[in-house]
């Protein structure tokens, strides 16, 4: 069993030949009194040979058998591409350095020229249809030859010649058919049970399993009972008969239709059906009978139409019709009835056409005798005719090509250094006949430097094959053709022959290379060529002749310059295929070959360098689409501002380029040699915050290109602006009722700075004449508010500086003064008035906020009241009441009297009777002192009180207040209807005018249409309605800017 191991591990290997493990098996198949299942415990056979030695002796003897060629099993229509064996691996021929070449076996094989391995190919191998299986018995094995040459690239050797066949395996490609589609079977009434009658056959052009395996009957109920089938088996052959099971009444039913249906053995199995009509007829008692189980004979093959080969007879025991005999060739193949026919009546078989042995080998069939009864009855005989040869084929003499040497209309060319033994060609002679007359012998006629050599060692006499190979070495220049004749002659009696020939060339070694003079080629190209544009001639040469010296030009390109240059094969000019771009490249270089035609071909090779020109094509370039540059203002003339960079693609002159600033008015100025834009003077933000222009670029080329590019100069804002107050005025004020609840608006500051970001960005803060801190300010927004509830000594007037500062750094900033009056109602408007023009001229670190003798003037009515209180309280109320309305409305009739004393209660409002009077100030004391200031807004206040100049001037003795203020004509004034009924002296304010070093020191602008006056309880209006005062205004720093209206200005 380890013997049977090992050798069935080789034969799946593939290392055994099919045939050898096909004998292993059947060795170990034997019966048990074989020796070879027999073995002693130490695994000796009976000879005392080990088992295993034996195995590989019968081995070897099977694979002598097959040593005449390579053979290889493949099934039939295998897909294209499939591997059937591998020469290399399979015969252990080399692998590498070999040429392996199909001579034989198209077009079903091809051979990869490396490894030997044979594929399949699109055209399908199908056995039925090939030519040497097409009329093959069935059951013989269907071959397809091929013939494989293998060439040695590395030595000049004659190739080797493999021959090998390839065994067709049949697959289940074809279906059995009946003969025809309805049978019909004639069966006498007279019948006895148990009788056979045969049924036509089935046909399956598949062989072995995948032929008829079966036939299977099917009938209707009136016919199972009497009609069943048998399958008989002669010659490996299905035979289908027909078994009457009952008696037939021709008089009660005549016919009956049964279906029989036939099965190959394929998988899946493949079948058909036909109808067998089974026709009752009369009787007709016996069947005729051959005389032999089956005829045999020879027949030569040419022999004449209508010589006799053999006869066949039969006996038929019935009389009259019934025994008479009628002869017929049953189901023959096409070259039976082609070359055979059968007297009907004698069963003489006759040639009836031209038998050709190397055709027809052998003829087989049956021939049927059927008598000629109502019912007639047959039976079959098998007939095989051998056909004979006859020495009717002269030797064929095929010369082709063998591995590297090919053949065109009969002429081989083989090159002068060959070395000896170099073979030209394959000669292989065969004939069609057999035996002696099948033996040829074959030699080269005359006196030439050939020879033949065997090229296979396989023992097949009807087919040789040689190498034709040289003698000696060739001279090109010697001898430059041979004509060499190949004869063949036969064994035969007579003999007979046949020459063929072939014509050698001799070719010209290819021994020089094309040279180009000089190896380097310059060339100046210009740019923006024509498409085709000549660049250049090369010219090479070649000291070879004929086809050696002719010269095919041609260029070798890498990726940067493939798809640029194209050459002329024929003449060598080398044109521009593209435009040229010297911004892209200014150099190429790329190498030109020029091969000559000789086989094999040699070539010398150029280097070519292509200067490529400049032309003015590239207009300049910025760098950037637009520009747009941020400068603080109040640079000095001549800083720069900006840098552009722009650049020109081409070179030399047309590169050079000249910037210039477009339109050209004199603010700007750009450098050529740094790109660098230079401002022309020294830039104010308020007065113009963005500039814009174009920056124009030419080249020097001719003509000159150029291009624009736009620049825009974003002047950036410094805090060179300090706020200003747009509302209220200084001179304004608020009445605001002792009543009012906390959280209340009051008044609102509102201020303005021309300078912008941070800068712009105000914070409003109370600085002074807060001390109650009845008042709060919003820092955002300057809204003043009502911080807590109002008392009895808070009437009067407030007087709030408020501080405006901007968030620049260093941070600058404005002060305003809001007036708040703090009454029931507003009876006496001038009063009032000259209350805010002693404000005015009042210092900053002095509090002016209500009634200061408030405290006193309680502790005296207190001591009033209550001396008085139960006695005349109502009556003193009620006198005093007149006493004070009477003295009111004089002092309102009457006006300012030149040379009174002045009171110096000035702030506060009178409060009750004259009895109740508080205490007046001492003359030359100074109001109660307000919360001290930081010293920087101590500054503050100086600086403003230093603006609030008060002159006592008459002027036609009438009193004026005298404000001297930056406004435009028709704008109002506080002073306006101040007119002889003033009782103030006349007052001016001093402004003092920035000068020209401290042009941003404006401390306050104020327009005095913000600014109020009372005219009733609560509400203020502006006093343009009491003063048609006309005066002259000094101009705004700033014309036509977002400083709207006219200015009060202190500094």
């Amino acid at each position: 069993m380890t013997g049977f191991r090992w050798c069935m591990k080789d034969c799946y290997s593939g290392k055994a030949l099919p045939e050898a493990c096909m004998v292993f098996v059947a060795v170990k198949l034997v019966s048990p009194s074989s020796s070879f299942t027999h073995s002693s415990a130490s695994g000796q056979s009976v000879m005392g040979m080990p088992r295993r030695a034996l195995l590989c002796v019968l081995l070897l003897v099977i694979h002598r058998r097959a040593a005449g060629g390579v053979l290889y099993r493949a099934l039939e229509e295998q897909p294209p591409n499939t591997l059937i064996g591998s020469l290399a691996a399979d015969q252990g021929l080399p692998d590498s350095g070999h040429l392996y070449k199909l001579e034989i076996g198209t077009p079903y094989l091809r051979v990869d020229g490396k490894t030997g391995d044979i594929f399949t190919t699109e055209v399908p191998i199908d056995r039925e249809n090939l030519k040497d299986c097409r009329n093959s018995h069935r059951g013989d094995p269907c071959f397809l030859e091929f013939e494989v040459s293998i060439t040695d690239l590395n030595q000049n050797l004659s190739p080797r010649l493999i021959e090998g066949r390839i065994e067709v395996q049949d697959i289940n490609d074809n279906t059995p058919q009946f003969p025809s589609p309805i049978l019909t079977l004639y069966v006498p009434e007279s019948t006895h049970q148990g009788t056979l009658f045969s049924i036509p056959l089935a046909n399956d052009r598949d062989s072995g399993r995948n032929g008829v395996v079966d036939y299977a009957l099917t009938a209707g109920p009136d016919a199972a009972a009497i009609f069943s089938l048998q399958v008989a088996e002669d010659r490996g052959e299905k035979l289908p008969q027909l078994i009457v099971l009952g008696n037939l009444d021709r008089e009660q039913k005549d016919s009956y239709d049964l279906s029989i249906k036939v099965v190959d053995g394929g998988i899946p199995p493949r079948y058909s059906s036909a109808l067998l009509r089974v026709i009752v007829t009369d009787a007709n008692d016996n069947t005729p009978r051959f005389e032999k189980s089956m005829y045999e004979a020879d027949l030569f093959e040419n022999s004449a139409m209508g010589q006799s080969v053999l006869q066949v007879k039969a006996a038929d025991s019935d009389i009259g019709l019934n025994g008479e005999i009628e002869y017929t060739l049953h189901q023959v193949t096409d070259p039976v009835q082609k070359l055979l026919r059968i007297d009907h009546s004698t069963g003489i078989i006759y040639v009836k056409g031209l038998v050709d042995r190397e055709e027809v080998s052998g003829l087989k069939f049956y021939v049927v005798a059927r008598d000629k009864g109502s019912t007639p009855k047959s039976s079959k005989v098998y007939v095989s005719i051998n056909v004979k040869d006859q020495n009717d084929n002269a030797p064929m003499v095929e010369i082709r090509g063998i591995g590297l040497v090919t053949h065109q209309d009969g002429i081989a060319n083989i090159s002068e250094d060959m070395p000896i033994g170099t073979a030209v060609a394959l000669v292989q002679v065969s004939d069609r006949d057999e035996g002696e007359n099948a033996v040829v012998t074959c030699v080269v006629a005359g006196d030439v430097p050939f020879q033949l050599r065997p090229a296979s060692d396989s023992p097949n006499d009807n087919k040789r094959k040689y190498f034709l190979q040289t003698t000696t070495p060739l001279d090109y220049e010697r001898v430059k053709d041979y004509e060499v004749e190949v004869v063949a002659v036969d064994s035969g009696n007579p003999a007979l022959s046949s020459t063929n020939s072939l014509k050698v060339q001799v070719q010209d070694v290819n021994d020089n290379s094309p040279i180009f003079s000089p190896a380097l080629l310059e060339v100046d190209f210009a740019e923006e060529n024509q498409l085709g544009e000549k660049v250049l001639d090369v010219v090479a040469t070649d000291a070879d002749s004929g086809t050696n010296s002719e010269l095919i030009y041609s260029i070798i390109s890498d990726s940067s310059t493939k798809g640029l240059f194209e050459i002329n094969p024929v003449t060598g000019e080398v044109r521009a295929r593209s435009q040229l771009d010297r911004e892209h490249r200014d150099r190429y270089e790329f190498h030109v070959t020029a091969s000559d035609k000789g086989i094999p071909s040699h070539r010398g090779t150029a280097v070519v360098v292509v200067r490529v020109l400049d032309r003015n094509d590239n207009d300049p370039k910025f760098m950037l689409s637009g520009y747009s540059f941020s400068v603080l203002e109040n640079m000095p003339k001549l800083s720069p501002v900006g840098m552009v960079t722009v650049i020109d693609a081409d070179t030399g002159q047309n590169a050079q380029v000249h910037l210039s600033v477009e339109p050209d008015n004199g603010k700007f100025v750009i450098q050529n040699g740094t790109g660098t834009i230079l401002s022309s003077m020294s830039l104010d933000r308020e007065k113009e915050s963005t500039y814009t222009f174009r920056l124009k670029a030419v080249d020097n080329g001719d003509p000159p290109r150029s291009s624009y590019v736009g620049v825009t100069i974003n002047v950036l804002d410094e805090n060179d602006n300090a706020p200003y107050v747009t509302k209220p005025s200084n001179a304004s004020y608020k009445c605001l009722s002792p009543s009012t609840s906390p959280e209340s608006r009051v008044e609102k500051v509102e201020a303005e700075d021309i300078d912008a970001g941070p800068n712009a960005e105000l914070v409003f803060s109370i600085s002074g004449g807060n001390p109650h801190n009845l008042f709060r300010i919003s820092p955002t927004d300057g809204e003043i508010s009502l911080a807590k509830e109002l008392a009895p000594r808070h009437s009067g007037l407030h007087r709030l500086v408020v501080k405006v500062s901007d968030k620049g750094k260093p941070p600058r900033h404005a002060v305003s003064l809001v007036h708040i009056y703090v009454n029931e109602t507003l009876n006496n408007i001038t009063l009032l008035e000259s209350l805010v023009g002693h404000s005015l001229n009042t210092p900053l670190d002095l509090d002016i906020a209500g009634d200061p003798e408030y405290s006193h003037a309680s502790q005296h009515s207190n001591i009033l009241y209550g001396s008085i209180a139960g006695i005349a309280g109502v009556i003193v109320v009620i006198i005093v009441v007149v006493v004070i309305q009477h003295k009111l409305q004089k002092e309102t009739k009457s006006g300012y009297q030149a040379g009174k004393k002045e009171t110096k209660d000035l702030y506060a409002p009178k409060q009750g009777p004259k009895s109740s009077k508080g205490k007046k100030w001492k003359k030359g004391k100074a109001p109660k002192p307000a919360k001290p200031l930081e010293e920087d807004e101590e500054v503050e206040q100086a600086s403003l009180q230093k603006s609030l100049n008060f002159s006592h001037d008459r002027i036609n003795d009438s009193p004026r207040i005298h404000l001297p203020l930056n406004y435009s004509p028709g704008s109002p004034d506080l002073g306006r209807h101040y007119r002889s009924n003033s009782p103030l002296p006349s007052i001016q304010l001093q402004p003092q005018s920035p000068s020209a070093s401290n042009k941003h020191q404006v401390v306050q602008d104020l327009p005095v249409a913000n600014s109020f006056v009372g005219a009733g309880d609560d509400n203020s209006t502006g006093s343009d309605q009491y003063s048609d005062y006309s005066y002259k205004t000094n101009p705004t720093k700033y014309n036509h800017k977002q400083v709207g209206g006219n200015f009060l200005s202190f500094l």
